[in-house]
């Protein structure tokens, strides 16, 4: 019988081969979760300010070549509908504090706030308005926004406590635009809007001559009653200081806007978008300090695990360094390479010496049971059925040798156990014809 061998294989062509599989099958799995190329904002109605803010943000992740569309909506309300609708598209939207209903916002999350909105109580000049008193307000032409937009939501909510609805005031469901030029042509009464101070439409009913802006006298009541609310003031002349306007000091109640997005947004994406966020909300205004925006608030919603990243410790460091693509291909790469190296290091200098002492090991076996035949040779006794015996011990062993598959680097070892296996069986014969010759004289 001859051995039979079979070839040992290259270790390292084998490592080389494994692992160019392996990143084939990591490129695969990794590099089809890129971020994403395009995303889908829902924004306010055309020329309010959130979509004023949204063809900002447009043009900043353009220019990490990220397209984002624009929806035109009528408000937070449709934004956060929109939102929750898997099927709409939209993945990321602006959206007024107090909209939102945490218990049942499953699959959004917030970026944090990065604006104040005050909810503006503009009357016309002639009409003597203070506030949200019922005496005041009742029997007026009230414009509180249209349907779907957070001015409306909020503007009902306060006017419902103060006893206003839609029994004693005719509360018309007028855009912001609409709202503003039916007040100066004196075919409203009353507007309440809820917008950033810089909204086109706030700035024009501030320097108006034939508007007037109101308090809100009872404005800590309000935001007692209502958390998300806070109290604010515009100072007298801000608006302007020729014609000082307003003659004085106007206490308003705002909420802040919130930068919210659906919870399986690409976090690359996220990051992009608070990027922008801090480049066009950290500014300082009349209502608030440098770098107070964005915040780190959940106003209606958590915070997502990258907006706590970001706040903590800003972007990832690949993005401060690289450019937007290039650090998620770098960031990929390396997530990749983690394995890989884990797996060719073992490859290269564990696995060969395991086989090694492997093969080593089915030869050694087969030389420790030859020595015990060898020790039992030395100690002589080889008559009869001894020696038959041990002379079918060794043909047993010769065997197991022939049938041993090992590769052909180990074939010198099965040549050397093969002599020793024919050593121990010459000694054998010779031992036993000793004997027998001592036992003929």
């Amino acid at each position: 019988m001859s051995v039979r061998y079979f070839p040992q294989g290259n270790w390292p062509s084998i490592a080389i081969a494994v692992t160019v599989f392996a990143i084939a099958i990591a490129a695969v799995v990794l590099l089809s979760n890129m971020p994403p190329h395009v995303i889908v904002m829902a924004t306010g109605p055309e020329g309010g300010t959130y979509y004023e803010l949204g063809k900002r943000y447009r043009a900043i992740l353009a220019r990490d070549g990220v397209e984002v569309r624009l929806v035109p909506t009528t408000g937070s309300v449709q934004n956060l509908a929109l939102l929750r609708d898997p099927r709409s598209g939209v993945n990321v939207t602006l959206m007024q504090g107090g909209i939102g209903d945490a218990g049942a916002a499953s699959g959004v999350e917030s970026l944090g706030t990065v604006f104040y909105e005050p909810l503006w109580l503009f009357h016309r000049r002639d009409l003597q308005i203070e506030g949200t008193d019922v005496a005041n307000l009742r029997g007026r032409k009230i414009s509180i926004g249209p349907e779907g937009s957070g001015t409306r939501a909020l503007a009902l909510e306060l006017l419902h406590r103060a006893g206003i609805d839609e029994k004693n005031n005719e509360l018309l469901p007028l855009s912001p635009r609409d709202t503003a030029e039916k007040l100066l042509a004196g075919q409203i009464d009353i507007a309440l809007l809820t917008a950033a101070w810089t909204s086109p439409v706030v700035q024009q009913l501030l320097t108006d001559e034939r508007v007037a802006i109101s308090n809100y006298p009872r404005a800590d009541a309000l935001v007692a009653l209502f958390p998300f609310l806070h109290k604010l003031v515009l100072p007298r002349g801000v608006a302007n200081l020729v014609k000082d306007l307003p003659p004085s000091d106007v206490v308003l109640v705002a909420s802040k806007a919130s930068l919210v997005v659906r919870d399986d947004m690409h976090p690359a994406i996220q990051y992009l978008l608070l990027n922008a966020a801090t480049e066009i909300h950290s500014r300082a205004s009349i209502f608030n300090r440098a770098n107070e925006f964005p915040a780190a608030e959940s106003v209606d919603f958590p915070l997502s695990g990258e907006a706590v990243r970001f706040y903590k410790s800003g972007l990832p460091i690949l993005h401060e360094y690289f450019p937007f693509w290039m650090a998620e291909l770098l960031g990929k790469l390396i997530i990749l390479l983690i394995p890989i190296v884990g797996v060719l290091y073992p490859m290269i200098y564990i696995f060969p010496r395991v086989y090694d002492w492997a093969m080593r090991s089915k030869v050694l076996r087969l030389y420790g049971e030859l020595r015990l035949l060898e020790n039992a040779t030395a100690r002589g006794g080889y008559s009869g059925s001894n020696r038959i015996e041990m002379i079918a011990e060794l043909d047993r062993l010769e065997m197991q040798v022939n049938e041993l598959k090992i590769p052909v680097t180990y074939a010198g070892m099965l040549y050397e156990l093969r002599s020793h296996i024919n050593l121990v069986r010459e000694s054998l014969k010779k031992r036993a014809e000793n004997v027998l010759e001592n036992s003929e004289r």
